[in-house]
């Protein structure tokens, strides 16, 4: 809003500072001042009035250290993140950019299917929550808005090859807004994405259809869309598993994120993206002031998330966590590297697929069910082993920053 505030103002009078708000690094550092404060400033009020409104966690009793003494601790706590990040969002972002309307629909959508799985957990007294099927229906209802948008929307394209005029000024390179009104290369819709590592390092989906018949280009959302929805399915589910102990989800999330705000810069600056040799996505560097806001909402939360917790975020965080980063690989064309980039939620998910295909697969051939781990998902692996959670957390967090400077060294090594 504010944003817009100053475009008018800028055009129609005379007022101090309204320029800076053109700069997207400034809104950017407006962002993630406002949604630290929010979180941390007014998070504890949040917290206490959980706690006054007795919205505690319950907890089975697993045979882990220290786990009945979380019984009763306030969670839903995700209601912070989501507040702390839509707030400076919409004071500092362009509200008219198709990217950060995605983006809110995305927190709105998947906040709304974990604050129901939480409700009925807290208030319902059904450790289950919402039934399975209903979340996966909900990431797949998500998955497909998401996918129809990427692939229809007129203002989600790509310029291939942009040659970048030799006038460029030092406004460009700091400022993407300035850097889309260079005219190059027109804007064309396109279903490529990036493989890391490769040279050459674009792949389309529309190839998995056109070789049957070039003429199937305009049907290759038959594709792309499953796609999408799969990848948002699955990174929502790894970030859920991830959240198990404290401080584990919000501070992996936090080093994903800044990690894919890195590439939604540099992929929307007409000059870094020549420069780099990546492809150049108009109107993504909105998506900066975004990442910020979320960036600041996850670090604020881990003030009162870190071991001992004062709150958990809930499947209201953990679900919107993972729809939030789903959305921001596919837009800035990383999904390929989420393998990578997001390696905990991966090894998180894979435990527990070869714990549950282990197990049933050993009851029916031997009688009795055998484990692969002492518990999973993984984390709880360790904590049976005996590792204090603390230790466990912040080993999870160096082996996510290793991942991150790894994804982001694919901008070089090809």
């Amino acid at each position: 809003m504010l944003y817009h505030l100053f475009e008018y103002l800028e055009k129609n009078y005379t007022f101090p500072g309204e320029l800076l708000y053109q700069y997207i690094s400034f809104r950017s550092a407006m962002a993630i001042i406002f949604s630290l404060g929010i979180s941390t400033i007014y998070g504890k009020r949040i917290i206490n009035y959980l706690s006054r409104q007795q919205i505690g966690e319950s907890v089975r009793d697993l045979g882990l250290e220290g786990q009945t003494e979380k019984a009763g601790t306030p969670t839903m706590g995700g209601i912070i993140i989501i507040i702390a990040t839509l707030i400076p969002v919409l004071l500092f972002a362009k509200l008219n950019n198709i990217y950060v309307i995605l983006l809110i629909v995305t927190t709105l959508w998947m906040g709304a299917i974990g604050f129901l799985d939480d409700y009925i957990k807290t208030f319902r007294k059904d450790k289950e929550g919402l039934k399975g099927i209903f979340k996966v229906f909900g990431q797949v209802g998500l998955g497909v808005i998401v996918g129809a948008t990427l692939f229809f929307h007129p203002d989600i394209t790509i310029k291939e090859n942009p040659q970048v005029p030799l006038s460029a000024t030092a406004v460009e390179l700091i400022s993407s807004a300035e850097s889309e009104k260079i005219e190059v290369t027109p804007e064309e819709k396109s279903t490529k994405t990036t493989i890391p590592f490769v040279k050459n390092n674009e792949f389309d989906y529309a190839s998995l259809i056109t070789w049957i018949n070039p003429e199937w280009a305009k049907y290759a959302w038959l594709i792309f869309i499953p796609i999408v929805i799969f990848i948002v399915t699955a990174v929502s589910n790894g970030a859920n598993l991830t959240d198990g102990i404290d401080g584990l989800a919000a501070g992996t999330s936090a080093i994903i994120v800044l990690t894919l705000g890195l590439f939604a810069w540099v992929s929307g600056n007409i000059i870094f993206s020549d420069y780099l040799n990546v492809m150049y996505i108009p109107r993504t560097g909105e998506m900066t002031i975004y990442i910020s806001a979320f960036a600041g909402a996850l670090v604020g939360f881990l003030w009162y998330n870190t071991f001992p917790a004062q709150v958990f975020m809930g499947d209201t965080g953990s679900l919107t966590i993972g729809g939030i980063i789903a959305v921001l690989a596919l837009a800035t064309r990383k999904e390929l590297l989420i393998p990578i980039l997001c390696g905990v939620f991966l090894i998180e998910n894979l435990s527990v697929v070869m714990q549950v295909g282990w197990f049933k697969y050993t009851r029916k051939k031997y009688g009795e069910g055998r484990r692969v781990f002492l518990m999973s998902p993984l984390h709880h692996h360790f904590q049976k082993a005996g590792f204090h959670e603390s230790k466990i957390v912040v080993r999870f967090w160096i082996i996510g920053i290793f991942l991150a400077i790894v994804t982001i060294v694919t901008l070089k090594i090809r």
